[in-house]
């Protein structure tokens, strides 16, 4: 009888990441305290769930509340994003604040028919592209996990590397715009930094009032990315 390999994603713990046996995962949980981590059949939705853990809380639990992010750098640029869709695939939306010496920009843009993570990864891919010719450093405060992840955690490298190929041999969804972005960034001084969405923060709240204005716009084109089924996918 055949067994079935398990990954086992480690969001909070010693070391975060997917393992492929129990033991390696239980030593980065074991003992420490909020610990979060759960168990997948599939290495594609382990990394799916890792970019964007959705953790269910006991009844009645108060969620811990979010670190403020980081201030910006020293004579950094600032820009903020969000991008989702009134349905997931369906109408959706990107909505990008920029904010350089005291002046501010605000972009957006709609799709007939997308999803979340494709316009959550392009609001960032066209503020990038704005801002191309930049010298300066450039912070950018978004609420995806899944972007943050996918840069920080060297994921989009490695799945170009192989080709656009998950660990698992799986394709990666998305590839049109994780080429763009890959290419933006190893053009510019980009740091990332997470902020809770639907916390109060004044300019994510603003990205997500944009991309939803954007979502809900007349005459909306096609996302060709998605249409072409680079938007179809676990990544």
């Amino acid at each position: 009888m055949s067994v079935k390999k398990k990954y086992y994603a480690v969001a909070v713990g010693r070391s975060p990441g997917i393992y492929e046996d129990w033991p390696s995962a239980e030593s980065q949980v074991k003992g420490y305290a909020g610990a979060r981590y759960k168990g997948f059949a599939d290495c594609g939705e382990a990394e799916a769930w890792l970019a964007d853990p959705r953790i269910e809380r006991r009844a009645g639990a108060s969620p811990a509340p979010a670190a403020p992010p980081p201030p910006a750098r020293p004579g950094a640029l600032i820009v903020h994003s969000d991008g989702g869709c009134i349905d997931n695939p369906g109408p959706g939306g990107y909505g990008v604040v920029i904010e350089s010496d005291g002046e501010r920009r605000e972009l957006s843009g709609g799709f007939r028919r997308t999803t979340n993570n494709r316009m959550e990864l392009l609001a960032v891919v066209v503020a990038l592209e704005e801002l191309r010719q930049c010298a300066r450093p450039i912070d950018i405060y978004c609420d995806s996990s899944y972007v943050i992840n996918g840069i920080d955690k060297g994921w989009a490298r490695a799945w170009r590397q192989r080709g656009w190929r998950r660990a698992d041999g799986g394709a990666v969804a998305n590839v049109d715009l994780w080429a763009r972005l890959l290419d933006l960034v190893a053009l510019l001084d980009v740091r990332f930094c997470w902020v809770k969405g639907h916390a109060g923060h004044v300019e994510n709240e603003r990205c997500d009032v944009l991309a939803g204005l954007a979502a809900r716009g007349a005459d909306l084109p096609e996302d060709e990315g998605f249409v072409g089924g680079q938007g179809v996918g676990k990544n």
